[in-house]
């Protein structure tokens, strides 16, 4: 659908059947975004500080790496792949989606907590290199590798239960596997 505005035309997009890519391209907002893209979803290496206007639902991978996000608020609530969101300024998961089918990557932001975390992974979880001191609100299920190295964790409380290849936890401040 295009429409004519005061500053020209605004395309706005209904549901992309393939994937939908607006990385590198100095974007500040994902308003006018398809709403459901059947599959991957791009939006890498832009401006943004918020997911607002992001589909709600993408069919395969959601990256949204290399941006400047404080917050997973209005990231879509399913995704049939993996879902991407390191090197922004994430200080919690709050917002993200409850159920991965495949990998959920957060390493290298600003959590403080794992709270909003998903429940479910079907694939590996990574949360290394962000400022944890509590595994509370991790993932109970990982189908593959759980790693929280580079942390200062001081106890693996909230650990997931189920880990399906490799738990790895090096680097914290670690006193006790308990």
């Amino acid at each position: 659908f295009v429409s004519e505005g005061g500053d020209g035309f605004t395309i706005n997009f209904g549901k992309i059947t393939g994937t939908f890519n607006c990385s590198d391209l100095d974007l500040t907002s994902l308003k006018g975004s398809p709403q459901e893209v059947g599959g991957g979803f791009a939006c890498f290496n832009n401006q943004l500080t918020s997911l607002e206007g992001a589909p709600q639902i993408v069919g395969g991978d959601f990256n949204c790496s290399y941006n400047q996000l404080t917050s997973l608020k209005e990231a879509p609530k399913e995704i049939g792949g993996s879902f991407t969101c390191f090197y922004n300024y994430l200080t919690s998961l709050e917002g993200a989606p409850q159920e991965i089918s495949e990998s959920f990557l957060c390493p290298y932001n600003q959590l403080t907590s794992l709270k909003g975390a998903p429940k479910k992974v079907g694939g590996g979880f990574n949360c290394k290199n962000n400022q944890l001191t509590s595994l509370e609100g991790a993932p109970q299920t990982v189908g593959e590798n759980f790693n929280c190295q580079n942390n200062q964790l001081t106890s693996l409380k909230g650990a997931p239960q189920t880990i399906g290849e490799n738990f790895n936890c090096q680097n914290n401040q670690l006193t006790s596997l308990e």
